[in-house]
């Protein structure tokens, strides 16, 4: 039994406004069943390098009690299981949020071509917002970044679920 070879394409498919328009509006759909089940409604998808899907996430933290169940970290790990490698030079992450600190550095670590995200996170976002993980000197690789695609949907999105949100939990207030 031989093992397989993964060969790296040296960017990720290339994405055209009416792809980006559609796997935003499934991630929409997706991040508003998670926020239905009471979580932080945010989705991701992982396209290979020929614009297929290999992986999808969502939020997961608050039903699985779990501080990594971030939507992007759910997908990598669902990819890294079916690709059988944990590396996604050739690949696009799409998401409805800017990623955090935490996220933004596992996709370093996976080396991820490129991410498109909605809407930015002033407050936590590191790519671009606060912080810019995929430039930062410091990190061994750098992946392209593209932000604001179905920016005001995922935006009203959010914070119409964080209004309810604290109205039923006051201590979501701060």
């Amino acid at each position: 039994m031989g093992t397989a070879t993964v060969v790296y394409a040296k960017r990720p498919c290339p994405l055209n406004d009416a792809q980006r328009r559609f796997w935003m509006a499934r991630l929409a759909r997706l991040a508003a069943e998670a926020g239905n089940r009471g979580e932080i409604p945010v989705a991701a998808v992982i396209l290979d390098g020929r614009g297929r899907a290999l992986a999808w996430g969502s939020n997961r933290r608050e039903r699985q009690a779990d501080p990594l169940g971030h939507a992007e970290l759910v997908a990598l790990q669902r990819a890294a299981r079916l690709r059988g490698d944990w590396r996604f030079n050739d690949c696009t992450l799409l998401v409805t949020l800017e990623p955090c600190p935490m996220c933004a550095g596992a996709l370093v670590q996976a080396r991820m071509g490129r991410v498109v995200f909605a809407a930015a996170d002033a407050k936590r976002g590191a790519l671009g917002s606060c912080l810019n993980l995929a430039t930062d000197p410091s990190a061994h690789h750098h992946m392209e970044v593209e932000g604001g695609v179905g920016a005001e949907a995922s935006q009203r999105m959010l914070e119409a679920w964080f209004r309810q949100r604290r109205r039923r939990r006051p201590e979501w207030s701060s």
